[in-house]
């Protein structure tokens, strides 16, 4: 294949196997993502390959890598899904937005923290609108937005997040969810002074996996503190995490976004040094799609329901 196909066509479906493969780095965890098998995606990568009428791949040792033209065959990529979903939004503006079922994707804490005043007042306005929600973080959850599944994707920036300048993605930031210090109400550190998250370097810590967001956001700001937590117990659970410190196996950091979850518990909240740790919530939809009326709907709820459910730090018992 010396010279590209003068008269190829492009299936939109294989591009998306294409982009995948990008994203994900090898075939296997390509095929794992889209639920296809290692084989099946090599099929549809040479399908591919064979309509445009150049390579695709290139073995790298046991895997393969991306050629040259492959990445500027995923820059057209990207323009096309983009055209595609402006398409879409000016047919759903055509009809008012009125009508119609939308997805929201979205991680754990969301749900419990923010969701429920977005889906409240998206009843209000789109009373029509079906509205759907599914629990999924980082990279899966963009693997589903990129395939239809997900309409809305309401992530933590964390290490498996697409960055800010992927042009796939239309985002706006939603939310800083200040990140409370809690440890159990024996702690030495109890008894209302400002305390630097530095002074718990040599404590027992209560975190997630550090391929989950619950993880890595705590690894991240540790780093950030100039010091590398004991994590003894590894729970991607916040009300597993806050029963853990009460019962005394650790400290941890928690966000305010899931206060329901502790703060019935005898748990100590630290006042931070300075500014607080915080994640950062945003929301995103695929480039194209910011027109729709729907979905410019649930991206307004979901700013004002996060202006709402901005409180103020809990007092140390």
């Amino acid at each position: 294949m010396e010279q590209v196909s003068e008269t190829f066509t492009v299936d939109l479906r294989r591009l998306t196997v294409l982009r995948e493969l990008q994203r994900r780095g090898s075939l296997a965890r390509t095929a794992e993502a889209l639920h296809l098998t290692p084989s099946a995606v090599s099929q549809q990568i040479a399908a591919l390959s064979r309509e445009i009428g150049t390579p695709l791949t290139e073995r790298d040792g046991r895997g393969v890598r991306l050629t040259g033209q492959a990445r500027v065959l995923l820059t057209h990529a990207d323009a096309i899904a983009a055209q595609l979903e402006r398409a879409r939004s000016d047919l759903a503006a055509y009809g008012e937005g009125g009508r119609g079922s939308v997805t929201i994707g979205c991680f754990s804490s969301g749900i419990l923290g923010l969701l429920p005043g977005v889906l409240r007042g998206l009843a209000a306005r789109l009373p029509d609108v079906r509205v759907e929600v599914v629990e999924a973080e980082p990279p899966d959850l963009f693997t589903a937005l990129d395939a239809g599944q997900v309409d809305v994707a309401v992530a933590v920036d964390f290490a498996a997040t697409p960055p800010h300048t992927d042009r796939r993605y239309s985002r706006i930031d939603v939310l800083r969810d200040v990140l409370d210090i809690v440890v159990p109400t024996n702690h030495r550190l109890t008894g209302g002074k400002q305390v630097a998250l530095r002074e718990l370097a040599t404590d027992t810590w209560v975190a997630g996996d550090a391929r989950s967001c619950v993880g890595a956001i705590t690894r991240a700001v540790c780093a950030t503190s100039g010091f590398t937590p004991d994590i003894r117990h590894a729970v991607n659970d916040w009300s597993a995490l806050a029963a853990l410190v009460e019962a005394g196996a650790g400290v941890a950091l928690i966000p305010r976004l899931v206060r329901p979850l502790y703060e019935h518990r005898r748990l100590a909240v630290l006042t931070t040094e300075g500014e607080p740790p915080s994640r950062n919530i945003f929301a995103a939809v695929r480039t194209g799609a910011e027109g729709d009326p729907v979905l410019r709907a649930v991206r307004d709820q979901l700013r004002s329901s996060a202006a709402e459910s901005a409180t103020p730090r809990t007092e140390t018992p």
